[in-house]
C-alpha cells in the first residue's frame, strides 16, 4: 500500500471486524511488522483490553503499569527492544481528545527510525476514526471494552454519552462514571457547534433499570430541544415537561446545565438540582453556586430561568454528582466539599480528561470498603479561551 490515502481506503472498505487486518497488512507491507495488537481501555480506565475473538482470549495489561499503558497515559509513542533485532512501537489511538487505546506494531530494527513515528501515528488516526463507524454494525469493540458484564442500566448510560473527553482549541473536556459496570442514573452530554459548547450532568433519581430510563428519556428530550435551535432555559422546560408527560411528578432528575460562548468566554447556566460546580482560578479552589431551580419533572410546567458568569484563559472547572460529594468513609464522615476542593488542587497538574478519574480513584480510598452506595460522577473542563482573541 502506497501512502496514508491508500490506508484510509482500503479502512473504509474493510467490513467492520476486519479493520485490524488492514492495519495489519499496511504494518507488515511497509515497515516488515512481525507483530500488530489493538488493544482498547475498559470502562472503569483500569486496563488494556486486547481486541480479538471472543474463542481467543489474551489476558488484559493495567494502564498504570505497562509499556502499552505508558503510551496511553502520556499520549505519546513508546518503544521497547523485543530481542533478537526486533522494537515493539506502543502508539496511541485518540481521537478529537477521546483516548480509545493502544496499536503495538512489533518491527524489525532496521525498520525502526523517529522518522516512521508521524506515519504510524497517521495510520493510527485513521484506524481510530474507522472504529467508530465500524461500532455501528459490529460488537468487536465494544465486547473489548468490558473486563466484566456490564449491567443493562450500565449498557445504557454508557450507550448515551457522546464520548469520555473531547479537545478543541478553546477547550479540553473529560468525565468519567463509577461504579463503571454498575453505574444506575448519571450522566453527562455534550455538543459542540463553530460558536458554542453545550454542557449536561444530569443525576437521575432511583437505582437500577427504572434510574437508566428516566435519565435516557431526559437526556433525549435535552437533544431535541437543543436540536431544534432552543437555548437552555427552554431545553430544561420541554425537557421537564417530557419527564412529567411520562412520570407524572413520581420520578425527576437533577440537571446541571452550561452553556459557553466560545469567543467570549460568556457562559449560560441552568441549576435545576443537585450537581455542583467548583472552580480552580490562579491556584485557588471556589465552589460557583447558582439560583436553585427545581429538578426537571417534578412538577407540570415548571418555568426555568437562566444565569451568567464569565470563564477565562486558564480556569479549570469541575462538577460532580452528590454521589461524589455525600459519599461517607466507614466512619460515617462525607467526602464533602473540601476534601473534593483538596483533590482538584491536588490533580491541577494532570490533564483535564485524567481528572476525573484520579478525583474517584481518591473517593474510592476514602469510601473505604467495595463499590460505592451511589453513582459517581465528574466532569473536568479546562477554559483556554478563543485562539483569536487578540
Amino acid at each position: 500500500m502506497d501512502g496514508l490515502p491508500t490506508v484510509e481506503r482500503a479502512l473504509r472498505d474493510a467490513a467492520p471486524h476486519l479493520l485490524i487486518d488492514v492495519v495489519t497488512a499496511t504494518m507488515k507491507e511497509q515497515y516488515g511488522a512481525t507483530g500488530v495488537e489493538l488493544r482498547m481501555a475498559d470502562y472503569a480506565m483500569k486496563s488494556l483490553q486486547v481486541v480479538e475473538s471472543p474463542s481467543f482470549r489474551v489476558g488484559p495489561v493495567s494502564i498504570h503499569d505497562s509499556p502499552q499503558g505508558r503510551a496511553f497515559g502520556a499520549q505519546e509513542p513508546h518503544a521497547m527492544p523485543e530481542p533478537p533485532g526486533r522494537i515493539t512501537v506502543h502508539l496511541p489511538v485518540t481521537i478529537r481528545g477521546d483516548r480509545m487505546g493502544v496499536l503495538s506494531v512489533t518491527l524489525p530494527e532496521d525498520q525502526y527510525g523517529e522518522e516512521v513515528l508521524p506515519r504510524m501515528r497517521e495510520v493510527c488516526a485513521a484506524l481510530g476514526h474507522e472504529i467508530l463507524v465500524a461500532e455501528r454494525d459490529t460488537d468487536l469493540f465494544q465486547m473489548a471494552r468490558r473486563t466484566a458484564r456490564l449491567t443493562l442500566a450500565a449498557e445504557m448510560q454508557w450507550q448515551l454519552l457522546p464520548g469520555r473527553s473531547c479537545v478543541r482549541p478553546e477547550f479540553a473536556l473529560g468525565g468519567h462514571l463509577e461504579p463503571a459496570y454498575a453505574i444506575f442514573g448519571d450522566n453527562f452530554d455534550w455538543s459542540t457547534s463553530p460558536e458554542r459548547l453545550t454542557l449536561s450532568v444530569t443525576n437521575g433519581m432511583g437505582d437500577g433499570i427504572e434510574a437508566a430510563l428516566l435519565t435516557n428519556l431526559a437526556v433525549n428530550a435535552l437533544r431535541n430541544a437543543r436540536r431544534a435551535g432552543l437555548g437552555i432555559a427552554d431545553q430544561a422546560a420541554l425537557a421537564d415537561q417530557a419527564l412529567h408527560a411520562h412520570y407524572r411528578g413520581e420520578r425527576y432528575l437533577s440537571v446541571l446545565l452550561l452553556e459557553f460562548d466560545l469567543q467570549t468566554g460568556s457562559v449560560t447556566a441552568v441549576d435545576a438540582g443537585s450537581p455542583r460546580m467548583w472552580r480552580l482560578r490562579d491556584g485557588k479552589v471556589e465552589r460557583v453556586d447558582f439560583e436553585a431551580q427545581l429538578p426537571l419533572g417534578m412538577f407540570e410546567e415548571t418555568p426555568y430561568v437562566s444565569e451568567h458568569f464569565e470563564v477565562r484563559p486558564g480556569d479549570r472547572l469541575l462538577i460532580s454528582s452528590d454521589g461524589v460529594y455525600d459519599t461517607s468513609s466507614p466512619s460515617g464522615a462525607r467526602y464533602g466539599e473540601r476534601a473534593l476542593a483538596r483533590s482538584l488542587a491536588g490533580t491541577r497538574l494532570l490533564p483535564a480528561d485524567q481528572v476525573p478519574r484520579a478525583v474517584l480513584h481518591e473517593l474510592t480510598d476514602h469510601h473505604g470498603r467495595g463499590p460505592l452506595d451511589d453513582d459517581a460522577l465528574v466532569v473536568c473542563l479546562d477554559w483556554k479561551g478563543s485562539p483569536h482573541t487578540v
